[in-house]
């Protein structure tokens, strides 16, 4: 078989059993990357390494590295982010005011990009702004380079390139490493996305994928780019890196500088919010397309009701006819004549609002009860519609938020459920710090038979010439230690058979967060085995509680910040699979020294 025909069917081979499409790579560098790795195992043809594949799985992940590389870093090509924070945001914060802002990093390998992205905007909106108004859609098919950038946990050399101010003022430094703000890290969402299969994020403002397309055929980055274009905002901005231009795609995007890749969209129908075509679909099947829409529209869930340009009905779906009782015959009538126009809520004021202001109105909780039917609470959305000419209308959609608020109610009684829990958990963390006393009296009854052990030694040295003829004292004097040594056994036993003792589940950890004590409760719970557990990181153990929320209490008992323990309610799954609510106290462990040597973590069932 032809070499060409053999690498053909290793990528259709990776594609079909392991979910990567690399068939619109560029075959120079893929196959350069790919030969690499044969050379590594020792394979002299791609149909060899094929079959090395089949016998050794493991090997997928150093093939998928390879061909990925996920080369990234901090605020790479400086001049392009300077253009970035100093222009394309301040103008998007600028248009976008008090609305959500949507970023899509794409291609983001280890988050470096994602993170500075965050940054940028936490510059210019303020953390609180952030949190409330942004969402950073982070993507790759590295799964790997994924669980790796949720850490959001960085060596000094990784963040070297981060400016001194920005590093001090959202990174904290832990042992060796540079933790992000969980302010920043809220903001970003790492997903697994294929850029050649799977569906794109919409409604984006801006969108980064830097140095990703250069792997990439022609015909692939068209594919891509047109994804692209879809996803993005009528005025939404692609951000490219460096060896990567547009020349060819003029019609979909123009450049804003062109020296720093930043490219706008170019709208090119009336409604940008198309649906993306098929490849290979006849561009003439537009009025199975708009019939499609209007069925669409007519199906949808949620009740909605379209005004023409003069206030007038102009279309209303299935779901408004049931829940309002807007007929056929109401289509062309004034929306003021309809009682819907006053009643649950006065429109009509908002959609001149919306009409005015070219801006969505959004009133929340809107109650609806008629003809005796239970009460409905609805979000309304009041959408200016227009094109390039001139506004054509409004679209006010009602959205069935009923069964949102009765679970807010159930929350509340939670809420009140919890409390009462919380009380009977402070009496739990009575017991455990007499508990604790105990176990330093015991520390301290240990260092002192030490200390004695320690001066037995030095007379046995000075003894040493006189060995033989004290040779009954020395054997007198081993009976000792060995009766010691029993004494330290005991004691062991005895800490072990407390914590065995306890019905909530305790870890102790030092202060490298690795686990030194992991009793039977805890075992129980989380379905992890005591010796499975001993020595590994607290934070790095694969069980249905969210450790990484024990972080910063952690940190706090560790490094004394915190004088009290630390009491949180986490949401979690139970070795069986059952959802339940974990109390966690996290509280310091301390020697004699003021200086904490590691932590108590109790993790108490809720039901």
């Amino acid at each position: 078989m032809p070499e060409n025909a053999t690498l053909e069917a290793l990528l259709r081979y990776l594609k079909d059993e392991r979910g990567f499409d690399f068939t619109g790579y560029k075959r120079a560098s893929l196959t350069r990357r790919v030969m690499r790795r044969m050379a590594a195992v020792g394979a002299s043809s791609f149909e060899e390494y094929h079959d090395y594949l089949l016998v050794h799985p493991l090997e997928f992940t150093a093939l998928f590295n390879t061909i990925l590389i996920n080369v990234t870093s901090f605020f790479r090509d400086v001049a392009a982010w300077r253009y970035l924070a100093d222009k394309i945001v301040p103008d998007l914060i600028a248009v976008r005011v008090g609305q959500p802002i949507r970023v899509w990093s794409a291609g983001c390998a280890s988050g470096e990009e994602a993170y500075s992205l965050s940054m940028v905007l936490a510059e210019a909106l303020g953390l609180d702004e952030l949190r409330e108004r942004v969402k950073i859609y982070a993507t790759d098919v590295d799964e790997e380079a994924l669980n790796y950038a949720r850490q959001g946990s960085y060596t000094e050399v990784e963040v070297d390139a981060v400016p001194p101010a920005l590093r001090e003022k959202y990174l904290e430094q832990v042992g060796q490493r540079f933790v992000f703000r969980k302010e920043l890290r809220r903001a970003v969402i790492f997903g697994r996305n294929d850029l050649v299969q799977d569906a794109p994020i919409s409604h984006v403002d801006i969108l980064a994928c830097r140095n990703t397309l250069m792997y990439f055929n022609a015909e692939t980055q068209s594919q891509i780019l047109s994804r692209f274009h879809f996803a993005l905002r009528p005025d939404g901005v692609l951000f490219l890196g460096k060896a990567e231009m547009l020349l060819t795609h003029a019609a979909q995007f123009r450049p804003v500088e062109l020296r720093s890749r930043f490219f706008r969209k170019v709208p090119v129908e009336v409604r940008d919010r198309r649906f993306l075509l098929p490849q290979g679909m006849d561009p003439g099947a537009g009025a199975e397309l708009a019939r499609l829409r209007q069925a669409a529209l007519m199906a949808a869930l949620s009740a909605q009701v379209v005004l023409d340009g003069r206030n007038n009905v102009a279309l209303v779906n299935h779901r408004a006819t049931e829940v309002f009782r807007i007929t056929t015959r109401d289509v062309g009538r004034p929306f003021q004549d309809l009682e819907l126009s006053y009643r649950p809520v006065e429109l009509r004021t908002h959609v001149e609002e919306a009409v005015t202001t070219r801006r969505p109105v959004f009133l929340r909780d809107v109650r609806w009860s008629r003809g005796g039917r239970t009460e409905a609470t609805y979000d309304v959305h009041i959408t200016p519609l227009a094109d390039q000419s001139g506004r054509l209308g409004v679209m006010i959609t009602f959205d069935d938020v009923t069964p949102f608020r009765q679970l807010h109610k159930d929350l509340e009684i939670a809420n009140l459920q919890l409390e009462t829990a919380y009380e009977e958990l402070q009496s739990t963390n009575e017991e455990l710090e007499t508990t604790n006393e105990e176990l330093q009296s015991t520390v301290e009854e240990l260092e002192t038979t030490n200390e004695e052990l320690q001066s037995t030694n030095e007379e046995l040295e000075t003894m040493n010439e006189e060995l033989q003829s004290m040779n009954d004292e020395l054997h007198v004097t081993n009976e000792a230690l060995e009766e010691g040594q029993e004494e330290i056994g005991r004691l062991n036993a005895f800490m072990t058979a407390v914590l065995g003792s306890l019905t909530s589940g305790i870890a102790v950890v030092g202060d490298d967060l690795r686990i030194m004590a992991w009793n039977a409760t805890a075992e129980e719970l989380w379905g992890v085995r005591t010796d499975e557990a001993l020595g590994q990181h607290l934070l790095n153990l694969d069980i249905g509680l969210p450790v990484d929320e024990l972080r910063q209490p952690l940190w706090n008992q560790l490094t004394g910040d915190g004088a009290e323990p630390e009491r949180l309610v986490l949401p979690a799954v139970n070795r069986r699979g059952r959802p339940l609510q974990v109390k966690v106290t996290v509280s310091r462990l301390s020697a004699d020294s003021e200086e904490p040597s590691g932590a108590i973590v109790v993790m108490d069932p809720a039901g």
